[in-house]
């Protein structure tokens, strides 16, 4: 191991580092600060679950950060590397990413130690409920208190066990399906959700590319048309981040590195081919039409315009971020970029879109979800019809004019099929995210152009989210 990778801050001691970078440009007293900073509480659950015979204990963590507001809010992860600093940091990020986005919500986070490939779906079904059972029994999940969602290795499946669960243990609860989100549609869940955080990271960079004063901060100019994207996790985030970047803004995806390797051509990957091969093999080894190379990190080091880590935490690092070309980094993972690499990289120009911000689009549409188990009636359900026959109304009366006075022009049938149709839970939900997006995006970079001693905007979203929290714990008579 080289002298600079001893040196290296582990996660919890990173956003420790850059909460600290920002409080130093803050007028907070000092009692107010560190309630802000350390993690309320821990609970740490050892369970067993009979499989195969024989009796297996697993450990589990639920991490509370700030009940500024509650419920609290954060995802479950399934990871053989998760321990408790990690998820207490976690938690912390979820706390400043609600407030910046002004999701009315505190910080938590859960994980269980395991890997979820070692296990068949009925033996994860038992483990999952367990924890599910542990944590709900202390109000670790509930509506008004405690609101889990998928996370690392979790999705809609893992979602609908623990919603489930907490229906059983909770018979008569008439909101039992706000337990948790992130839940498939036909369990309470919201339409968009399963997208929501690719989706964000792709409304935050076509916010950062309207504004040319942005742009310039990291060399860029024009639009995402054609820009060279290389993507580190071609998971459920990295995947949508990718597919819309590609599809609807034109970019070109020239890298994706995934656990057994990299993929690389310069002509652009076809996502959806990457995507179905590594959901058929397991990995990119073996896929035609890109050059494939084992070490997957130097590809990270490959010329583009953007890069978008979208799995691990600490990927860019001390080791590497001299290397790393990229002008713009967005984080659509939680933690990529360590503190050390961070002052590297900020150093050198780099321009980062942190993760706080970034990958918010999860927790989101996450809100919109938990609103939507609340008053029991999908989004669009009382007015689509009723914005349809007013349009409607609109298009009659045009065409009567054009009839009435012998104008003779008509509406362009596109046109009108798009004026007259209302909007679906689908479109509500982005509509939504992309204002959630725009304005956490302005609030950010409102204070990284006007205050001379904020150079990055990491340091903006975390000024803007700890103003928002201190705020709270003000109004709550702290």
């Amino acid at each position: 191991m080289n002298m600079s990778m001893k040196a290296e801050p582990s996660f919890r001691e990173s956003v420790d580092l850059m909460f600290n970078r920002a409080v130093a440009l803050m007028d907070l007293p000092p009692g107010l600060e560190e309630k802000i900073r350390v993690c309320n509480s821990t609970y740490t659950v050892r369970f067993g679950v009979r499989l195969r015979g024989q009796m297996h204990t697993f450990t589990g963590y639920r991490s509370v950060h700030s009940e500024h507001m509650e419920p609290v809010k954060g995802g479950i992860r399934f990871a053989s590397s998760v321990h408790q600093d990690e998820v207490e940091a976690l938690a912390a990020l979820m706390t400043y990413k609600c407030a910046l986005v002004e999701a009315p919500f505190g910080g938590s986070k859960g994980g269980l130690r395991i890997d979820p490939r070692q296990y068949d779906e009925h033996e994860l079904e038992q483990i999952t409920r367990r924890f599910a059972y542990e944590l709900a029994k202390r109000d670790l999940i509930h509506p008004s208190q405690n609101v889990p969602a998928p996370d690392m290795g979790t999705g809609e499946r893992e979602m609908a066990w623990i919603a489930d669960q907490y229906a059983r243990m909770n018979t008569t609860d008439i909101n039992a399906r706000a337990c948790v989100t992130g839940k498939p549609l036909n369990a309470g869940g919201i339409a968009g959700r399963v997208e929501a955080t690719g989706r964000g990271v792709q409304y935050a960079l076509r916010e950062f590319f309207r504004d040319p004063q942005d742009m310039a901060k990291a060399g860029l100019t024009g639009s995402l048309d054609g820009k060279r994207v290389i993507v580190q996790g071609l998971g459920n985030v990295g995947y949508h981040a990718a597919k819309f970047l590609v599809e609807e803004d034109g970019a070109v995806v020239i890298g994706i590195i995934e656990r057994d390797g990299a993929l690389f051509n310069p002509q652009g990957l076809d996502v959806e081919a990457v995507r179905n091969w590594i959901v058929g093999r397991g990995g990119v080894t073996g896929f035609p039409d890109a050059a494939h190379t084992a070490e997957g990190s130097v590809v990270m080091e490959e010329e583009c315009d953007i890069l978008i880590p979208a799995a691990l935490e600490g990927v860019i690092n001390l080791s590497n971020a001299e290397r790393i070309k990229a002008p713009l980094i967005i984080e659509a993972a939680n933690g990529p970029v360590t503190a050390g690499a961070d002052d590297i990289l900020r150093q050198k120009g780099t321009v980062i879109i942190p993760d706080m911000y970034a990958n918010a689009g999860g927790v989101t549409v996450s809100y919109f979800e938990w609103v939507k188990n609340l008053s029991h009636i999908r989004f669009g359900r009382m007015q689509r019809r009723q914005e349809e026959a007013r349009h409607q109304l609109v298009i009659d009366e045009l065409e009567r004019l054009s009839a009435d006075t012998g104008i003779g022009w008509t509406l362009s049938p596109n046109f009108k099929q798009k004026y007259l149709r209302g909007a679906d839970e689908l479109e509500l939900v982005r509509s939504g995210l992309d204002d959630t997006m725009r304005i956490a995006y302005q609030s950010m970079r409102e204070v990284w152009h006007e205050n001379d001693r904020v150079d990055d905007l990491r340091t903006a979203a975390y000024l803007v989210a700890i103003g928002k929290v201190a705020s709270s714990y003000r109004a709550k008579g702290l």
